[in-house]
């Protein structure tokens, strides 16, 4: 549904006589995107529009505060439009799809958006802003690499303020203590640990076969890496469109190591390892059996997810002991995801500005990047000497505050994860200290064993297909794991069905980039 509604919102825009191309000056208000702040010449905006997701501070959790301390800083009205975290992708569309006049300023877009808006001419060309910005030429980004490929035909139409992240692999350390076993470094090693936590007693009440080794959110991803959830089933496979060494364009699904990765989810699903309704679970329903001790290995997110499992483990009366394990043997790595950029649409009236008081700004080293990173003082954070969630701290300590949806738990991080933050601050970070260890050691070993995922660029053939042949994949992969169905004649149908047809002409569009 996610990606159909996108192919509607780009055929709009090809209708969109004025949005035809992606070149920057037909879309600047001053006709130029060459002016930078040290020309003085940049107009303020007096309003910001912004859609963004709930990695930003929702309603529950403080936005009202956010916005005020956002608008105190910067003396510009702040105009958010936030739609529930599921849906945004959806309502996102519908936006674009209802005409230039009814765009934001600012949206935040995951990378097959990123890649499909500035193809269609939706997205300002920031390029110009970017190389001649204060903040390129401060020396405080430690990452400019990743800014380098978020460049698309040499253009630059999105920015990141951190890493992408990803998911690793978390054991619970009771579990393996109960079944006599070591961290696995083999896909064998680690298959006969979900044996033991399916078969054995794990949990130690007593009864064996009660529970189950893992659980996930959907057998395949919706969104770039697809396979970051179940990194020990697919390896070296990937299900989408990825570019060898040699530069050629080819669909992973179509490969053998692909076929041999539902394989491996067929027989360990047959088996009982995993739990029966990840083929619809979201990831909260995952959260929750995994605190009610249902099952014992979850492949989540690096960093600071580490001390959210951790916390609500040990709120729901579990042991919170976790290891975060380095990828297996046959994994190598795992997948980092490519970030979600914060974009400047084409309908966008004063864009020079908006991207030095919004999306510049968000890296200042100050007072706006403590915003954007831990929130607002007394909401969020605070310095006083007090008892938070059990935790004491002393007169000038920073830490984060009990979070108003869900109390008990605190705030870990804002918009931008500390540990992932490719803008460093002026001075020390001020919530360096306050990191929990376990956070700080699942993110490092993940930063020491990943890669970038592979990465989408948007061809017309993209746009036309690639909706129905994921839906087509998608179901291939759940009648093999789920059903049992034959591997062969599931592919056969991915021909009958047109997939096969899809994929070449997709590939066929991407290798015309090459050219």
């Amino acid at each position: 549904m996610k990606k159909r509604i996108a192919c509607m919102a780009l055929a709009a825009l090809m209708a969109t006589t004025m949005f035809a191309g992606c070149g920057k000056d037909s879309n600047s208000s001053s006709g130029s995107s060459a002016i930078t702040a040290a020309d003085g010449d940049i107009k303020k905006p007096d309003k910001i529009k912004v859609m963004y997701n709930g990695t930003v501070f929702t309603k529950e959790n403080g936005q009202d505060q956010f916005k005020k301390r956002w608008e105190e800083l910067t003396g510009i009205k702040l105009e958010i439009t936030q739609p529930d975290h599921d849906a945004y992708y959806d309502v996102l569309g519908q936006t674009m799809a209802s005409g230039p006049d009814n765009w934001p300023d600012v949206v935040l877009l995951d990378p097959t958006y990123y890649a499909g808006y500035a193809k269609e001419g939706a997205l300002w060309d920031m390029t110009d802003a970017w190389e001649n910005s204060e903040l390129k030429a401060s020396g405080r980004i430690n990452n400019e690499d990743l800014i380098e490929n978020l460049y698309i035909d040499g253009k630059l139409y999105g920015f990141t303020t951190g890493r992408g992240n990803g998911c690793v692999t978390y054991v619970k350390q009771k579990w393996l203590d109960n079944c006599n076993l070591e961290v696995p470094t083999t896909y064998d090693e680690y298959i006969n640990m979900l044996k033991a936590f399916t078969e054995g007693d794990p949990d130690g009440n007593g009864v064996d076969g009660d529970t189950y080794g893992l659980s996930t959110a959907g057998l395949i991803g919706e969104e770039i890496p697809y396979v970051n959830y179940l990194p020990e089933f697919y390896q070296d496979a990937y299900p989408s469109f990825y570019q060898k060494e040699d530069g050629t364009w080819v669909d992973g699904f179509t490969e053998d190591s692909m076929k041999e990765a539902i394989e491996r989810l067929r027989d360990a699903y047959q088996a009982g390892y995993i739990d029966r309704e990840s083929l619809t679970n979201g990831t909260n329903d995952c959260r929750t059996k995994f605190y009610e001790d249902k099952f014992g290995v979850f492949t989540y997110w690096a960093g600071t997810w580490a001390t959210n499992l951790k916390t609500n483990l040990l709120a729901n009366n579990r042991d919170d002991k976790l290891v975060a394990i380095p990828p297996i043997k046959e994994v190598g790595k795992y997948l980092e995801r490519r970030p979600s950029v914060f974009a400047i649409t084409a309908a966008c009236k004063n864009p020079e500005g908006v991207f030095k008081y919004f999306i510049e700004n968000m890296l200042d080293g100050g007072d706006m990047q403590v915003l954007w990173t831990y929130g607002v003082e007394g909401t969020h954070w605070s310095t006083k000497a007090e008892t938070v969630c059990g935790n004491t701290y002393e007169e000038g300590q920073f830490h984060m505050l009990e979070s108003m949806e869900k109390p008990g738990t605190q705030y870990t991080k804002n918009n931008i994860d500390p540990m992932l933050a490719i803008g460093d601050f002026k001075e020390k970070d001020p919530g360096a200290d306050q990191i929990a260890p376990e956070a700080k050691e699942s993110q490092e070993m993940f930063n020491d064993n990943s890669k970038l995922a592979p990465n989408f660029f948007s061809t017309d053939e993209m746009g036309q297909y690639n909706g129905d042949l994921t839906t087509l994949k998608n179901t291939i992969i759940a009648n093999v794991v789920t059903q049992g169905s034959s591997i062969d004649e599931e592919y056969k149908r991915f021909k009958d069905e047109g997939g096969a047809e899809w994929s070449k002409k997709i590939v066929d569009s991407l290798n015309k980039l090459n050219k």
